[in-house]
């Protein structure tokens, strides 16, 4: 079913200024800092990092590996010493992802299994409302972002406001947030999303018309699988609504064996030419159980590495687009997080109350 209407910031007159609800720098250290460990390459930096290495070794050149390793080394000592977990988001290089998280996977995956752990303290390797979600679910532990600056195209596009006003606009009518949103915005809410149960929380309301906010194209692809009807809003991801369905067709042009898959934040016209469309869990499981022998993964390049790190069997081909945000996060920022215990990340606890309760009424949902 096509979506129904859409609709965004210019579309509401007078419209008010959003109230800075997280902390967007540092809040106090709660600890003393620790001081900075040597990061010379040694022979047992060299000893302690080589399985590490063994698993980025197809996507890492070895010449490479001397200038990370005494970082990485660093970095798992001091999660130990620090009694801290490290989640990395699949859109994170493979030497983060592979070489220094505890638990990879995508934004509600990582809050999820955080809660399953006993560490005190949290660093989210990812953008700033996967740290926020990882707090709303984990209210008691210390979360930690390396640098707040990392943020979310959709997640910027769309305040607690502007939820307001489509409340006003459409009285009645349920709202769905994807988790890509601020704890403002999921505060507002009804229930949140992933790309991957969309339609499913959709069809849960039992509702013949939703909201479904921040993202225009997992909007319209949602759309497209339900009779529900869909008022969208026009958010996008930076990097996904970059790729063209021409250049997919020159792809399989030229190559006409080679597998495409795309994520559901990628325009219609992409996913028109993908042999597969699913979230990044679903997209990295294609991959384990396809083994294709070329493949075309349209998302962020960091996940082709990680997947292909696994999977060195499956040649992967370009084009993907790089996150600005999510390279914010660095193996030096994540040293300098664990040695300060900075930047951490707070949520006023009456907003956070009614943030928790849309992500929790996703979570709750039976299947």
């Amino acid at each position: 079913m096509p979506i129904t209407g859409i609709y965004g910031p210019d579309d509401f007159a007078a419209r008010p200024e959003s109230k800075a609800i997280t902390s967007p720098r540092a809040a106090p250290v709660p600890g003393p800092a620790l001081p900075t460990p040597s990061l010379e390459w040694t022979d047992e930096v060299a000893r302690a990092t080589a399985p590490l290495y063994e698993r980025v070794k197809h996507v890492i050149p070895p010449i490479e590996w001397p200038l990370m390793a005494p970082t990485i080394h660093a970095i798992n000592e001091l999660k130990r010493a620090r009694g801290a977990v490290i989640l990395a988001h699949n859109y994170q290089a493979p030497e983060i992802f592979h070489c220094v998280a505890d638990i990879g996977g995508d934004s509600l995956q990582l809050a999820v299994e955080a809660t399953k752990v006993k560490a005190g303290t949290i660093v989210q390797c990812g953008v700033h409302f996967m740290a926020e979600t990882s707090k709303l679910l984990n209210p008691e532990k210390t979360v930690l972002i390396p640098d707040s600056r990392a943020g979310c195209s959709l997640a910027a596009s769309i305040t607690g406001a502007d939820v307001r006003l489509l409340r006003e606009r459409f009285p009645g009518v349920p709202v769905v947030a994807y988790v890509n949103t601020s704890a403002e915005v999921k505060a507002e809410v009804d229930i949140c999303c992933t790309s991957s149960n969309a339609v499913q929380v959709v069809e849960s309301l039992n509702a013949p018309t939703v909201i479904f906010l921040p993202d225009r194209y997992l909007a319209t692809y949602v759309a497209s699988k339900t009779d529900v009807k869909i008022i969208a809003w026009k958010g996008a991801c930076e990097v996904h609504e970059r790729f063209k369905g021409e250049e997919l067709r020159a792809l399989r042009e030229a190559d006409p064996s080679v597998q495409i898959i795309a994520h559901p934040e990628c325009p219609p016209d992409v996913l028109a030419e993908a042999d597969f469309t699913g979230s990044t869990a679903h997209m990295i499981n294609w991959v384990r159980n396809k083994r294709p022998r070329r493949l075309v993964m349209i998302t962020e390049c960091s996940m082709a590495d990680n997947v292909r790190a696994e999977l060195p069997d499956v040649e992967m081909l370009r084009p993907c687009n790089l996150c600005p945000h999510m390279k914010r996060i660095t193996l030096a920022n994540i040293l300098q997080s664990l040695l300060t215990l900075g930047e951490e990340v707070t949520i006023d606890p009456a907003l956070a109350v009614r943030a928790r309760r849309s992500v929790e009424r996703m979570i709750n949902l039976k299947n």
